[in-house]
């Protein structure tokens, strides 16, 4: 599974977000998106699940251009995290399994919950799977913390059979323990998988086989997280200031 972005632009009216962009994805191993808001990475994500078309330029997976497919078989082989998840008023299987929820799906369900960091919860709760979140309709139902929401939306994206796993910012809301884990899911994701993450936070954009920094809806520096700190660029600059966050 390859995906393929050949001299993408993406613009909105006059306004132009994304400028030449290129690089190949491959299968079995996780790329990192950063740069500022704005910078055009969320758009970037967007025009890799066609929620939006290109400007100019194309997208391939495959070999074969993504509009050439049929838009719903191309997004199932996608999960993903977005910063504005949702959780519904569901239970906890229907929610992982963004749907119908049955006992023979149990397995991949708490493996998914397990591999995003929200297995400690879940033993404590009696109904398991069948516990339902928020008390929209349920006055006995749960409702979860930030962190705890993002955990059930990581298994979503997990528990899905997909090729191309799409996070966008996964740890925002997760303390450094619980970020420190979902880590070592995303490489381990990746052994199987296309990962493609934006993320802030250079401990988690780190463990990335590439790292693409953008700034101008451009692609300024691009390498692993050691080839870009002998770089001595904006990405090394950026990681110096977060880690002094962390000396004391």
């Amino acid at each position: 599974m390859v995906l393929d972005l050949r001299n993408i632009d993406k613009s909105f009216g006059e306004k132009e977000v994304l400028k030449g962009v290129s690089f190949t994805a491959e299968g079995g191993k996780a790329f990192g998106l950063l740069g500022r808001n704005g910078a055009g990475k969320t758009t970037l994500t967007k025009l890799l699940m066609r929620l939006y078309d290109v400007t100019d330029g194309a997208i391939f997976y495959n070999g074969t251009d993504i509009r050439n497919y049929d838009i719903s078989s191309f997004r199932a082989h996608i999960g993903s995290v977005f910063q504005d998840y949702k959780i519904f008023a569901a239970t906890i299987g229907e929610n992982v399994m963004g749907g119908t929820y049955t006992d023979a799906q149990k397995e991949a369900v708490e493996s998914a919950l397990t591999a995003a960091g929200f297995s400690e919860k879940y033993q404590k709760l009696p109904q398991k799977a069948d516990t339902e979140l928020t008390r929209e309709f349920d006055e006995k139902g749960i409702n979860l913390s930030g962190g705890e929401g993002q955990k059930i939306a990581i298994a979503r994206a997990f528990a899905q059979n997909s090729d191309i796993l799409i996070l966008d910012e996964p740890s925002s809301a997760l303390d450094p323990i619980a970020e420190y884990e979902l880590n070592k899911t995303i490489e381990a994701a990746a052994k199987d998988r296309t990962v493609i993450f934006i993320s802030h936070r250079l401990s988690t954009t780190r463990m990335a086989d590439r790292i693409y920094l953008f700034d101008g809806g451009k692609i300024t520096e691009q390498g692993n997280h050691e080839e870009l700190m002998k770089q001595d660029g904006t990405y090394a600059k950026m990681f110096r200031v977060q880690a002094k966050k962390y000396q004391g």
